[in-house]
């Protein structure tokens, strides 16, 4: 005999908090990853003196979509670099795809997943622009500075899918004291000053892209030390934030965010120390760019916790009855 549904039911079920799906979760995570290989793969471009590898846009040349075997490596490099852009896009537009259906319920994500998708399209033209200004170095570091604004809006989606759509719009307390707050404020600016020195700092140094393309014509000595400036700050931010998360028991993933950042500063701090003192190999340049990207990651996954309303990650959903509130509901029969 068929059972019917309790009274109540659908009113029960309305108040479960929605989880996003696994789908969703593992969109965010392959969109920060693909947004810092993007960093990387642009690096790699620079390093091999690839910039000009395709030497018109759209187009690779003015008669040919793809690389031509004539342009050797620095062609394949460059043309294979354009090609990733296609992989951003197609993770960009299955984000927005999977959460079309929560885009009422869950804003915070669908509007992260838009910008994300906008952002691709505003890169691939400022790479137009880098190669048609013949890799002008202020449009190559806004290039670069533009790609850390999508991976801090990666990493922020990717905290954001692990909440329910009750955890998203919590009015509880944030997880950081307010002095951790401000610390951790304090380092994400430093950050920024840190990123933004050092892309003038490439602009100043010998790897520009092509043998023929400009420098910003400052001394790179000179701006080498600017750039060390906020490092120092920085490094101490994250020390005394490192401090009061074990001093204020903070929250376990708050603490663990922090130590990650710590070890990310002090690894990258030293990797830029001794690309500097080893004049500038191209192994540790690529590695400091990875360490860019890493770092501009971690500092918003710490500061993005530190302020968050909710710790609590969301189980697996099992039968749409997973959460602890929606299993009292249905005991109490609320």
């Amino acid at each position: 005999m068929t059972q019917t549904a309790p009274t109540g039911w659908r009113r029960i079920t309305a108040k479960l908090p929605h989880t996003t799906t696994r789908l969703v979760r593992g969109l965010a995570i392959a969109s920060l990853v693909s947004q810092i290989m993007i960093v990387v793969t642009g690096g790699a471009v620079r390093l091999t003196a690839s910039g000009l590898g395709c030497p018109e846009w759209p187009r690779c040349t003015s008669t040919s979509i793809v690389n031509t075997p004539e342009m050797g490596i620095h062609g394949v490099i460059e043309f294979g670099n354009r090609m990733l852009t296609f992989v951003l896009t197609a993770i960009a537009i299955a984000m927005v795809v999977s959460l079309w259906n929560m885009r009422k319920e869950r804003k915070d994500l669908f509007r992260l997943a838009l910008a994300l998708a906008a952002g691709i399209p505003a890169q691939a033209i400022l790479g137009g622009i880098t190669v048609l200004t013949q890799l002008n170095p202020w449009v190559v570091g806004w290039h670069f500075i533009v790609s850390m604004v999508l991976i801090v809006l990666a990493t922020v989606l990717v905290n954001r899918v692990r909440l329910t759509t009750g955890q998203a719009s919590s009015s509880d307390a944030p997880l950081g004291s307010r002095l951790l707050r401000q610390i951790l404020t304090a380092a994400a600016a430093l950050t920024a000053v840190t990123v933004f020195l050092g892309v003038i700092v490439t602009g100043s140094g010998p790897h520009a892209g092509d043998a023929g393309a400009a420098r910003n014509n400052l001394d790179p000595d000179l701006m080498t030390r600017i750039h060390a400036a906020p490092v120092y700050l920085l490094v101490l931010t994250v020390v005394v934030s490192l401090v009061l998360v074990y001093r204020e028991s903070a929250a376990p993933r708050l603490r663990q965010a922090v130590v990650l950042l710590a070890a990310v500063v002090l690894a990258q701090g030293a990797i830029g120390y001794l690309q500097h003192f080893l004049h500038l190999p191209v192994a540790l340049v690529a590695l400091h760019m990875l360490g860019a990207s890493v770092l501009t990651a971690a500092m918003a996954n710490a500061l993005y916790l530190a302020v968050n309303r909710q710790d609590r990650v969301s189980p697996e959903p099992e039968n749409g009855l997973s959460t602890s509130s929606g299993h009292a509901a249905l005991r109490d029969g609320r």
